[in-house]
C-alpha cells in the first residue's frame, strides 16, 4: 500500500538527525543483513583477541572488525559533517570509538560499534513493530472492485469505478467504495473504521462505507463517491498526514538535542583535559573517562522514543475509531479544559420524533394526529416526516396544500381549511394565547377552531449524559452548548445532557465569536465538537476541532483536527484518556532517559565506569524507552460502566 511507505518516510525524516545510521542500515539490507555484519565483526574481534598474533597483526584484525561493524556510522558521521550537521549520535559514536583506538583499547573500540549496532537493531525492530501495528489499522483498502458492466462482473481497481456504477460484494469481502445498497442484506464488520465490535446490518437503501466487511451476505451497491473521496481514501490520507505534524513536546526535544549534543562534547573535552592539566591522574585515564561519558550521553533514547510514543498514541486512538491528524493535536488533547458542543447531530440524533400529543378539549389524540398528517402529507420537511411516521397508517387523502414560509402549512380538505404550524400562523388566523413549549410545537386548527398541538423533539443520543460524566472524570472542567436552535429547546437539551452553559440562536459566525470568548483568558485548550457543514469555521478556529465523522459532513471532517468515526460522544473521553496516557509516557521517557544518563555520566567521571558499562547502559536505556513508548498502542481506556448500561447492546449507528 503506497500510503504506508509515505508514512514511514515522514516519520524517518523526523528522526534523521538522531538515527541516520539505523535508516541507512535498513537501506543496506535490513535487520538480517545487519545481524550477519555485526556477528562477523564480533567473531573476527574475538578470534584476533585470543590468537597468538604479533601486535601489528592484532591491530590490523581489530581495525578490520571495527570497519565491518561501524563503517556505516563513520560514513553517516562524515556526510553529516559535510552538511554542517556535526553533533549527532553518529559523531559521538565515531569520536568515542576512534578515541578508544587511539589509546590502544582496540577491543573496546570494536565493542562500541558492535553493541551500538545491536542496540540500534533492537530499537529498529521495536519501531518497525509499532509501524506495522499502525499499518495494520490502515489495512482497509480492497485491491479490487467487482463492477457490473454489460451484464458481466469485471474485477477492476477501485480507482477505475465511476460514480453510479454497481459493484457486487461477496461474503467476507471488503467493500471497496462508498455507496448505497441496491439488493441483498448482510451484517457489516466496521471495526477497522469505527473501533466497534458489534456488526451493523445493511439492507437495501442503506448507505455503506468502504473499508467495512460484509460478513454473511452478498450485496449489490451503487457507488456514490469516487475512490479519491471515499471513506477509506480519507482515512489513509488522515493517518498518513498525522506522522508529519510534530507536537510541542517533540519540537522541544528536537531543539534540546541541538544544544545538548554539543554541550556533552564540550564537557567530555573538559573531562579529558582539565583534571590531568591540574595534576589529577594521567591524560590516558581521563581520556578514557571522557570516552565513556560520550557513549552514555547519546540522546537517541529521547529523540527516538518520543515521536514513537505519539505515533503509538495515534495508533491506539485509531484502534478505537478515533483519527487524530497529528501528534500536535494529541498533545493538545492532553491539556483540554473546555469542550463546546453543537447540538443537532452531535448531542442529538438529528432525527425528529413526535414525543407528545396535546389535543384541545373535545378532540381526541387520534383526530389531532390524523389532521396533522393530513396537512403535512405532501411535505418533505423532517418535521412533516416525523408526523407521518407517528401517524403510521395509510397516508391521508391528498389535500391541496401550500407552505407558508416561516409559519407552517395551509391545506384545503373536504371539511374546509386546515392549518398546521407555529404560533405565528395561529395568530394570523385569530388563535392567540397559546403557551410556549421547550420543544418544537406544531399547532393544528380546522376552520379557525384550535385542535391542539404536537410536540416534536430531536432525541438525545444514548449515553450522552454518561459521556459528560466520563469527560469530567477525565479532567474536563467546562461544557458549553453552541447552537442555532431556539433558546428553550437548547436549554432543555442541555439540562438533559448535563451541560450548564448554553448559547442559543447562533448563526455560524456567532458560534465562532462565542468560541473566541470562551478561549479568551483560558490557560487550557478549548475543543469544539460538531458535525455539520456550518460547523467548519468554528472547528477550524478551536484549539482542537472534533468532527463526528460517522455522520458528519465532508467539510466538517476536513476542517477538524480529530475525527470520531462513529457519532458517539463518549469517544471524546476515550481520546482525552489516550492523549493523557501518551503524554505521561512521553514524560516518563524523558525523565528515565535523562535521569539514567546523568547518573551514568557522573559514574563515568567520578568512578571507574568502563566503556563496556557505558555501552550497555546506553543500549539499555534506549530499549527501555522504546518499550515504554509502545505502551501507547494499548492506550484505549474502558468505557464508563454507566454508559454501557445506558447504551445497552445497541449496534453502532449507520454512518
Amino acid at each position: 500500500m503506497e500510503h504506508r511507505h509515505e508514512i514511514e518516510h515522514d516519520h524517518e525524516h523526523e528522526e534523521a538527525h538522531c538515527c541516520g545510521h539505523c535508516h541507512s542500515r535498513e537501506e543496506g539490507g535490513g535487520i538480517k543483513g545487519t545481524l550477519i555484519q555485526l556477528f562477523a565483526a564480533f567473531a573476527l574481534a574475538a578470534a584476533v583477541a585470543f590468537a597468538p598474533l604479533p601486535p601489528y597483526a592484532k591491530a590490523a584484525g581489530f581495525a578490520a572488525a571495527y570497519l565491518i561493524a561501524g563503517w556505516k556510522v563513520l560514513l553517516s558521521s562524515l556526510r553529516n559533517i559535510m552538511k554542517g550537521e556535526i553533533f549527532d549520535e553518529n559523531f559521538l559514536m565515531s569520536v568515542a570509538s576512534l578515541g578508544a583506538f587511539a589509546i590502544g583499547e582496540m577491543a573496546e573500540a570494536v565493542a562500541v560499534m558492535v553493541f551500538y549496532g545491536v542496540g540500534e537493531m533492537l530499537q529498529d525492530s521495536a519501531v518497525a513493530k509499532s509501524k506495522r501495528s499502525i499499518e495494520s489499522l490502515m489495512d482497509l483498502r480492497s485491491d479490487r472492485a467487482n463492477v457490473l458492466r454489460g451484464g458481466k462482473t469485471v474485477a477492476v481497481s477501485p480507482e477505475e469505478v465511476m460514480v453510479g456504477e454497481t459493484i457486487s460484494v461477496k461474503p467476507g469481502e471488503k467493500i471497496p467504495l462508498d455507496g448505497v445498497v441496491l439488493s441483498g442484506t448482510s451484517f457489516l464488520d466496521t471495526r477497522a473504521l469505527t473501533g466497534e465490535s458489534v456488526p451493523r446490518r445493511a439492507a437495501p437503501d442503506d448507505e455503506v462505507l468502504s473499508g467495512s466487511v460484509s460478513t454473511d451476505g452478498a450485496l449489490e451497491i451503487r457507488v456514490t463517491k469516487p475512490f479519491s473521496e471515499s471513506t477509506v481514501s480519507k482515512i489513509l490520507e488522515l493517518v498518513r498526514g498525522a506522522a508529519s505534524k510534530k507536537s510541542a513536546t517533540e519540537r522541544f526535544i528536537t531543539k534540546f538535542a541541538r544544544w545538548y549534543t554539543p554541550a556533552v562534547v564540550g564537557i567530555a573535552a573538559l573531562v579529558a583535559l582539565l583534571p590531568p592539566l591540574a595534576g589529577y591522574g594521567t591524560f590516558a585515564a581521563w581520556f578514557y573517562k571522557a570516552l565513556s561519558f560520550l557513549i552514555i550521553s547519546c540522546p537517541c533514547a529521547l529523540v527516538l522514543s518520543i515521536p514513537l510514543s505519539f505515533f503509538g498514541g495515534i495508533g491506539g486512538a485509531a484502534r478505537s475509531g478515533i483519527l487524530v491528524k497529528g501528534s500536535s493535536y494529541l498533545d493538545a488533547m492532553s491539556r483540554l479544559g473546555t469542550v463546546a458542543f453543537d447540538k443537532t447531530g452531535t448531542l442529538t440524533r438529528g432525527v425528529f420524533k413526535v414525543t407528545e400529543l396535546l389535543p384541545a378539549e373535545g378532540v381526541s389524540k387520534e383526530e389531532l394526529l390524523r389532521r396533522a398528517a393530513e396537512a403535512e402529507a405532501q411535505s418533505n420537511h423532517p418535521i412533516a416526516r416525523s408526523i407521518m411516521a407517528a401517524f403510521g397508517g395509510e397516508a391521508p387523502e391528498r389535500s391541496d396544500a401550500r407552505e407558508l414560509a416561516g409559519k407552517g402549512i395551509e391545506a384545503r380538505v373536504k371539511e374546509g381549511t386546515l392549518y398546521a404550524g407555529n404560533t405565528k400562523l395561529m395568530k394570523d388566523i385569530g388563535i392567540g394565547g397559546l403557551r410556549g413549549y421547550a420543544k418544537t410545537a406544531v399547532h393544528v386548527a380546522l376552520n379557525g377552531k384550535y385542535l391542539g398541538a404536537l410536540l416534536i423533539a430531536d432525541e438525545l443520543k444514548p449515553g450522552v449524559r454518561a459521556a459528560m460524566n466520563d469527560l469530567r472524570a477525565a479532567g474536563i472542567s467546562r461544557f458549553v452548548m453552541l447552537t442555532g436552535d431556539n433558546a428553550a429547546i437548547a436549554k432543555e437539551t442541555a439540562a438533559e445532557a448535563g451541560i450548564d452553559t448554553v448559547r442559543a440562536e447562533l448563526l455560524p459566525q456567532d458560534k465562532t465569536a462565542e468560541l473566541e470568548k470562551l478561549m479568551a483568558g483560558e490557560e487550557k485548550k478549548t475543543a469544539f465538537v460538531g458535525d455539520g457543514i456550518n460547523d467548519a469555521p468554528v472547528l477550524t478556529r478551536a484549539d482542537i476541532g472534533i468532527a463526528m465523522g460517522g455522520i458528519g459532513s465532508d467539510a466538517a471532517i476536513e476542517a477538524a483536527d480529530v475525527v470520531i468515526m462513529t457519532d458517539e460522544v463518549d469517544k471524546i473521553a476515550t481520546a482525552v484518556r489516550i492523549a493523557v496516557k501518551t503524554k505521561r509516557i512521553v514524560w516518563e521517557n524523558i525523565a528515565m532517559a535523562l535521569g539514567f544518563k546523568v547518573a551514568v555520566m557522573l559514574l563515568a567521571i567520578f568512578a571507574d565506569a568502563s566503556v563496556w558499562f557505558a555501552i550497555f547502559a546506553d543500549v539499555g536505556v534506549a530499549l527501555l524507552a522504546v518499550a515504554n513508548a509502545l505502551r501507547a498502542l494499548k492506550a484505549p481506556a474502558p468505557r464508563n460502566a454507566a454508559m454501557e448500561r445506558e447504551r445497552g447492546a445497541e449496534p453502532c449507528p449507520a454512518a
